[in-house]
């Protein structure tokens, strides 16, 4: 981790100690970076009220149409956004901690979707932690909603190639 020059100012006190703490969040000018996707979530922090912290969660992933090969048609482009936003509802899911996300948002352009989580939470550590369980949620369910049958590039290729090998127990992708 790097020295407390680079941490960002306008992050609570309590957010910096948790972070440094935790070797997956990078430094940046406005929070940190959560360095154990490919897509490099981003998250934000800034005091709630006397008692919690509200954290944003943000991670662009890329389009299905910008990482095929020739890309795809408007309605597997349209069916495949349409499954991934409503399977990235659940993130709060995913993590043992009790969330209510008071925002959520996907949105998409031409070459990337943009997924946004806002949530509140008491302790700053715990609220790190739900943070980058979320970008993990967004990267793995991005993964498992690939539609087979195209040729992928990166990252996409690189993330399938990894999912594939496993653990040397299990084969096959995660579809």
């Amino acid at each position: 981790m790097s020295d407390e020059a680079s941490e960002p100012a306008a992050v609570p006190e309590s957010v910096r100690e948790a972070a440094a703490d935790r070797e997956v969040f990078e430094p940046q000018s406005a929070g940190y970076k959560v360095r154990t996707t490919a897509f490099g979530g981003r998250v934000t922090a800034a005091p709630a009220s006397d008692w919690a912290t509200r954290f944003r969660v943000t991670v662009d992933v890329p389009t299905l149409d910008s990482v095929v090969d020739g890309g795809v048609g408007p309605a597997v482009a349209d069916g495949w956004l349409d499954t991934l936003e409503r399977r990235l509802a659940d993130a709060p899911q995913s993590t043992r901690a009790r969330v209510d996300i008071e925002a959520f948002t996907v949105e998409a352009d031409d070459e990337t979707v943009t997924v946004v989580y806002e949530f509140e939470f008491g302790d700053a550590g715990t609220g790190l932690d739900v943070a980058k369980t979320f970008v993990e949620y967004v990267e793995g369910t991005y993964v498992e909603g690939v539609v087979p049958g195209y040729d992928y590039g990166p990252p996409v290729a690189d993330l399938l190639s990894e999912a594939s090998q496993g653990d040397g127990e299990r084969g096959g992708t995660p579809l």
